[in-house]
């Protein structure tokens, strides 16, 4: 089976966040699982310019109509780090920019038609391939016009859309509708209007063959007024098309007892790595190794939906006590400016830097004791799984595909790998903070705690696998012709016997 894939992101290629991530271990996945699977990207400046990316000029162009005007298009070729081939689309105009979606926190205001180019462009590109895709497999907003254009096209594929983050829909002023060239039919209710707006995710959803979501609770809480971002009502009426699969974490670069980021690598087997590795992040981001309490970590996104609203009140009072802190991550310039306020009210115990650096992002996982997880909503829940598989405890919302990944300690019944809470509060979250540094003066238990972490397995075999029953439910494979029998002989009586 052949599966045509297209997603603005990959991480070895082009990331942003966990988007990248996905579409990096997931195609190596269903390869395992005997699918071909290839990639279609926009041709970044950022991937024309790096050396280490090999592009090959494919000598297919076609022209695509935007609107009133008809551009070209053209295709080259690479192949990932995992062995995955990429096509890329390539229009100057459109890609050529020094960021991804915008630059400086702001969008670039012609998104609409440049993703709505890539969506034209990935479609004419699936007409020419040899052989033809069976299931053309699509990601979030940026891609979520595809549907409705092979629907309107007519074009033989089926189509599945996933979606990674509901509250990214690619909304969009009315008149962007034109650079679609769909009939002014598709702009309605029944199609791509959202209260007077181009809303490309609701799009997809609506005309997709099938739609999946990144964990079964996310499916869930989208189909709420409360995590539905406007399209709950949307979601339910098309449920039956939907499929809540985990994404799984690719454990060839997350695993401590490989990860060559690593100033000691460790396993659940063989702790003393860990210790290793907590000294020396101490060490590296300037914190006092004294203190006996715990260190937390977080690698993130500084936005609203990572639970820094119920974090921030809790900041004075954590640190109050003999713990570190660590925090990775950039983003909402109000949630910057904050932490640099705490950075100086707690020098010694608390370290915040803002540019993205891969090395110490494995590093705070792996020398962190506990990792800290209040998202207001969680569609996946890749760090926690990274987590875990580190042997930092989580203390995390019981949100999305949080409450599929990490089980609440019971001391009673001695059950559990993590610390959970519900309410979207910070009385909630210090009380779940609470119960983690209280288990934490046993070391004994907490030892336990963290084998008990290490040993759970979110690998993508099991997503690959529900995946790949979907792509054979929307596109079941042709059986083979049958071998054609020889016929028998006969003599000229049996002939004349039968002719008679």
């Amino acid at each position: 089976m052949k599966i045509l894939m297209a997603s603005s992101e990959m991480s070895s290629l082009a990331r942003t966040g966990g988007l990248g991530d996905i579409l990096e271990t997931l195609p190596a996945a269903l390869r395992d699982s005997k699918a071909d699977v290839s990639v279609v990207l926009p041709l970044y400046r950022s991937i024309r310019e790096n050396p280490r990316i090999r592009l090959r000029d494919t000598g297919v162009e076609f022209r695509v109509q935007i609107g009133g005007k008809s551009v070209d298009a053209g295709v080259f070729e690479t192949v990932a780090p995992n062995g995955t081939q990429v096509f890329l689309i390539r229009r100057d105009e459109y890609f050529d920019r020094s960021g991804i979606y915008g630059v400086d926190g702001r969008d670039y205001a012609d998104n609409a038609e440049r993703f709505i180019f890539f969506s034209k462009a990935f479609v004419e590109l699936s007409r020419r391939m040899e052989p033809a895709p069976d299931i053309l497999h699509v990601h979030d907003w940026q891609t979520a016009l595809v549907p409705a254009l092979v629907r309107e096209w007519g074009v033989p594929f089926k189509t599945v859309l996933t979606i990674h983050n509901l509250a990214y829909q690619g909304n969009f002023h009315s008149y962007d509708f034109g650079f679609t060239n769909l009939p002014g039919s598709y702009f309605s209710a029944w199609g791509l209007e959202f209260f007077g707006n181009l809303n490309l995710l609701k799009g997809g959803i609506l005309f997709a063959d099938a739609v999946t979501t990144v964990s079964e609770p996310y499916f869930r809480e989208i189909q709420t007024p409360e995590a539905g971002c406007g399209l709950h009502n949307v979601v339910r009426e098309n449920a039956g098309k939907f499929h809540g699969i985990l994404d799984g974490a690719d454990y060839s670069v997350w695993n401590p007892a490989t990860d060559n980021y690593l100033p000691e690598k460790f396993s659940s087997d063989s702790l003393a790595g860990k210790r290793i590795c907590r000294n020396r992040l101490l060490e590296r981001v300037e914190l006092d190794p004294e203190p006996s309490g715990p260190v937390f970590g977080m690698v993130t996104r500084l936005a609203e939906q990572k639970g820094f609203d119920i974090l921030l009140p809790v900041l004075d009072r954590m640190l109050a006590d003999d713990v570190r802190l660590i925090i990775l991550g950039a983003g909402d310039p109000g949630y910057e400016t904050e932490l640099r306020l705490h950075l100086m009210k707690h020098r010694g115990r608390f370290a915040y830097v803002h540019e993205h650096d891969e090395e110490l992002s494995h590093w705070i996982e792996a020398g962190s004791d506990i990792a800290l997880i209040p998202s207001r909503f969680e569609p996946s829940g890749l760090t926690a799984i990274y987590s875990l598989k580190y042997g930092t405890l989580p203390i995390a919302r019981a949100v999305g595909g949080l409450s599929q990944i990490i089980r609440d300690f019971d001391p009673v019944t001695d059950t559990g790998w993590g610390f959970l809470f519900y309410n979207y509060s910070a009385a909630a979250f210090w009380d779940a903070i609470k119960r983690a540094r209280f288990q934490y003066v046993d070391q004994t238990v907490w030892q336990e705690l963290m084998q008990r972490a290490m040993s759970q397995d979110f690998s993508w075999k099991s997503a690959a696998a529900e995946y790949t029953k979907l792509y054979r439910k929307l596109a079941p494979e042709k059986p083979k012709p049958a071998a054609l029998e020889p016929k028998a002989k006969v003599d000229e009586e049996e002939a004349a016997v039968v002719t008679a």
